[in-house]
């Protein structure tokens, strides 16, 4: 075995002036210093323009140049951020005719509906499956599969139906509701239910048939309202890591399939955490053949207000 082993001079180490050198973070790009009494738009134009900064006033001006060009505006949202008290962001976004459409889960329905009937919701499941009570609440089960079942009846989707139940029963703490308001401001609703998921399908007032129909008259509005995404539309996804990503990836083929040019939008994911559905099926798939996709990690109940705050200085 030979021992003639390479002999490492580094007196002859190639090196080259920094001036020439290509770097990715310069100061001028910086976050300006925090300043006392400062208003928002000082503030928001303090944010670095790095990274999720970047990011961030991005996706704030596609939603602006949404709205400024007619184009839709979704919001599809799960449970949590009902739960972390964003209700009122996203209701002044519609009275300001900034979103066309918002999006639920059937966790996100119910959630949204106890507030308009008490003002309350999010049980604590760990107590309540001890004795078995977890979800057993009767009004929010006869309400909502009552809506469902008249869904049918009237023809209806899922979102609207609820969202008429909660204003003719008069709920009072209705102005708190994102479906009520959608209501009232002409914004599409629709509710997206995984059978087997939420807690009023334990109820024997459930019925899986008018869920289903119900469902799939909300996916086949939310398909037309996808057909319309293309040349600068924006569709967000905030807080739902399975079911709305998933309903979204088939919208968006259908609406291909059958031939309108869903492409050149804005796809945008908010969670707390990564996760694999939402980033594939919102922010990198649907996007590939023009657009944009942003993933921006946070928490709901800092991210949507600064949004929204933000959204409200631009228009």
């Amino acid at each position: 075995m030979s021992n003639d082993k390479p002999k490492i001079n580094l007196d002859k180490l190639k090196t080259y002036s920094i001036s020439k050198r290509m770097c990715k973070v310069k100061y001028e790009d910086f976050a300006k210093p925090p300043s006392k009494g400062a208003a928002f738009s000082d503030f928001y134009n303090s944010l670095p323009k790095i990274l999720a900064g970047t990011d961030f006033k991005a996706v704030v001006e596609a939603i602006v140049s949404s709205r400024s060009n007619k184009k839709p505006v979704v919001f599809m949202m799960g449970a949590h951020v009902i739960k972390c008290g964003l209700n009122p962001v996203i209701i002044e976004l519609m009275k300001k005719k900034v979103i066309t459409a918002i999006s639920l889960n059937g966790a996100g329905a119910i959630h949204d509906f106890e507030i308009a009937l008490i003002g309350r919701t999010s049980e604590d499941v760990p107590g309540a499956l001890e004795d078995g009570s977890f979800g057993m609440a009767k009004e929010t089960a006869l309400y909502i599969n009552g809506a469902l079942e008249e869904a049918v009846e009237k023809d209806m989707g899922a979102g609207q139906a609820i969202a008429e139940v909660i204003k003719d029963e008069k709920l009072p703490f209705r102005n708190y509701s994102l479906l009520y308001n959608a209501l009232k401001e002409n914004v599409l609703s629709t509710v997206h239910i995984a059978i087997g998921t939420d807690i009023i399908h334990q109820h024997p007032s459930f019925n899986a048939s008018a869920a289903g129909e119900a469902s799939l008259k909300d996916f086949h509005s939310l398909i037309e309202e996808v057909a319309a995404l293309g040349d600068g539309g924006v569709v967000l996804n905030i807080g739902s890591s399975v079911i709305l990503p998933e309903i979204f990836l088939k919208a968006i083929n259908v609406a291909r399939n059958l031939g309108y040019k869903v492409k050149d939008f804005t796809a945008v994911n908010f969670d707390m955490i990564q996760h694999y559905r939402p980033y594939q099926n919102v922010v990198a798939r649907p996007v590939k053949s023009g657009g944009k996709g942003y993933n921006i990690i946070g928490h709901h109940e800092i991210l949507l207000p600064l949004l929204g705050q933000a959204v409200i200085e631009k228009i």
